[in-house]
């Protein structure tokens, strides 16, 4: 075991730099994935059937391909082309773009979910559609698309393991490097494991706290100050609850 804890001490350096590229690629991913959602999301809506039956095909067909082929497509087969592309953007393109499309069905979702009397209370006080969009829709829509979307952060999380394919020497291959130094299966891949479970578990409270706020702009929830405050918030709706 003293060994395998020394292995993992000089190997260390290396497994930081291991993280530093799966947090490069699951932020630019996740940037993209997010601003692909909303445009498409919205896209697959728009009464406009070009427009709309552009959203669907794109949506359709990443979605319906392999993370893993689209990664392949984007470094091997398109500087076939003549264009080379650098292997972190390539990473972040791939996982932008497959996750995008996940996406963009939960912005459309959340959206559609917002009662109709919102929209009809919207055009009564003469708002533009993108002011209704903005101004009422959205705020409604983005606290309910949080959960469903984390859940998705998640997922990107764990697809950037597939950039050691494209020679990434990303947090995956920092520890099947140290899996070849120490020859132990079992510990190298149960430090990734816990490595990985950290940094999922911190993007998890983030995505948490954004939800709280965003509840709590829409009057639905409790701030995060209330949360995290010791005593109660309304003591006075406490006690009217005993009695």
């Amino acid at each position: 075991m003293k060994e395998n804890i020394d292995a993992f001490l000089d190997a260390w350096p290396s497994i930081q730099e291991g993280i530093v590229v799966t947090l490069q690629l699951t932020a630019g991913g996740a940037l993209l994935a997010f601003v692909l959602a909303l445009a498409l999301g919205l896209a697959a809506r728009a009464h406009n059937i070009v427009i709309r039956g552009s959203a669907r095909a794109f949506i359709e067909f990443f979605r319906g391909t392999s993370l893993l082929v689209q990664l392949f497509w984007l470094f091997y087969v398109v500087p076939l082309f003549g264009y080379l592309i650098d292997p972190v953007l390539c990473g972040i393109l791939a996982l932008g773009l497959n996750y995008g499309a996940y996406g963009a069905e939960v912005v459309r979702g959340a959206i559609n979910s917002v009662p109709q009397s919102q929209w009809e209370a919207a055009t009564a006080l003469d708002f533009s559609h993108w002011q209704r969009l903005r101004r009422v829709v959205f705020p409604q829509a983005w606290a309910e698309m949080i959960p469903p979307l984390t859940n998705l952060l998640i997922q990107l999380l764990k697809g950037t393991a597939l950039a050691s394919y494209i020679l990434l020497q990303d947090l995956t291959f920092e520890i099947d490097q140290l899996r070849q130094t120490t020859g132990n299966t079992l510990f190298a891949f149960g430090v990734g494991l816990v490595i990985y479970f950290v940094i999922g578990y911190v993007l998890t409270l983030v995505m948490n706290a954004l939800e709280v706020r965003a509840k709590n702009r829409l009057g639905t929830g409790p701030s995060l100050r209330e949360i995290f405050s010791l005593a109660p918030s309304d003591p006075r709706g406490l006690e009217a609850a005993k009695q």
